[in-house]
């Protein structure tokens, strides 16, 4: 490792910098705090050095989240400049081998009479392993949906054309004697009420009462019944992943949960030989609106799936903690006759993240 004040290369185990004295901070405890850390250097830095071990970093072009590859530290860039994460964390691999990887996916890819041989019949492309970095944004929604009882609403909609039915065809029989050209409904004076034609009014109050009696029926001017409506509050709590990299938003989860329950500080002594580890480009402050987003989406989602006949929705969502979770993640493309499958699957769980093409 190197000193991050004068930059002398030291043996991994040193305390100190043999060279100038200064502290290497393996003697010291690493903070889980998401608060922000001092500024290590500007936004528009070409090159800084590791705040934990000293080695030099060198950003690419739009990277904004980076591991260092000696020590694992990371580092975001923010509104002000480059700063330490604080809570970086890892999910440890489990689903290790490519046959691993296909006792999941072949399964999946065969299922169905349709799907037959189909893994048989395509040709891989790819299967690569990857740490990739995910935002993991702490997200409360409050969902308000005003919604319709369809069973109710259908129930009373028969009910109601019944009575019409009833209230018109009686209007029939009492004039015009139910037959000739003046049956069913009875010709214009009936639908006016039944009144004899010497009532001026006969028009307006006969319509006034049909109109009148269908409203306390629960029918309604636009057709909604007044005591079908229910006011429901949805609130749920996510640990939601906004994937890092724009190269691989086609990949961002929808409804996908980590199991967080599992991960551990960020250690990548702990990491296999060789796996390679990807930076970000997309800051802390955008996971934050895009998390947002996916979660009123997500809420809506929910909302049309147990209620089919929605009046009004609304979703209020608070934003909190942020941390870096590091996922390995298996990467498997096929090509079956000029269509295009991906898999995308989560190497600690053996759960599959995203698939297209099948």
């Amino acid at each position: 490792m190197y000193c991050h004040n004068c930059g002398a290369q030291l043996p991994d185990d040193s305390a100190f910098c043999t060279k100038c004295g200064t502290s290497t901070g393996l003697n010291a405890v690493k903070p889980t705090s998401t608060s922000t850390g001092p500024i290590l250097a500007p936004s528009g830095v070409q090159s800084l050095k590791c705040p934990s071990c000293g080695a030099p970093i060198a950003p690419k072009f739009g990277e904004m989240v980076i591991t260092c590859e000696y020590c694992g530290t990371g580092v975001t860039l923010g509104s002000q400049g480059w700063t330490n994460i604080q809570k970086q964390t890892m999910l440890s691999l489990k689903v290790a081998t490519e046959d691993q990887v296909n006792a999941i996916i072949v399964p999946m890819m065969d299922k169905g009479l349709l799907h037959r041989h189909l893994h048989e019949d395509s040709k891989q492309e790819e299967m690569s392993l990857t740490y990739v970095p995910y935002w993991i944004v702490s997200v409360s929604a409050r969902t308000s949906v005003v919604a319709t009882n369809e069973t109710a609403q259908i129930a009373q909609t028969a009910t109601t054309a019944a009575l019409m039915g009833v209230i018109f065809g009686g209007m029939g029989g009492g004039y015009g004697g139910g037959g000739g050209r003046r049956g069913g409904f009875g010709g214009r004076r009936a639908f006016e009420g039944g009144f004899g034609g010497s009532n001026p009014f006969a028009g307006i109050l006969g319509l006034k009462r049909i109109r009148i009696m269908a409203w306390g029926m629960g029918m309604g001017y636009g057709g909604y019944g007044g005591g079908n409506r229910n006011a429901q509050q949805m609130d749920e709590n996510y640990n939601f992943p906004v994937i890092a990299l724009k190269a691989l938003t086609d990949f961002q989860p929808r409804d996908y949960q980590f199991n967080l329950e599992g991960r551990e500080l960020f250690d990548i002594s702990k990491l296999p030989k060789g796996v390679k580890i990807l930076n970000g480009d997309i800051s802390e402050d955008v996971a934050k609106s895009q998390a947002k987003t996916l979660v009123d989406q997500l809420q809506s989602q929910k909302a049309h799936a147990k209620y089919h006949m929605i009046q009004s929705i609304h979703t209020d969502s608070d934003v909190g903690d942020v941390e870096l979770l590091h996922v390995p993640v298996w990467f498997s493309k096929f090509d079956h006759k000029g269509n295009k499958i991906v898999l995308v699957i989560d190497a600690n769980s053996g759960s599959v993240i995203n698939s297209f093409g099948l």
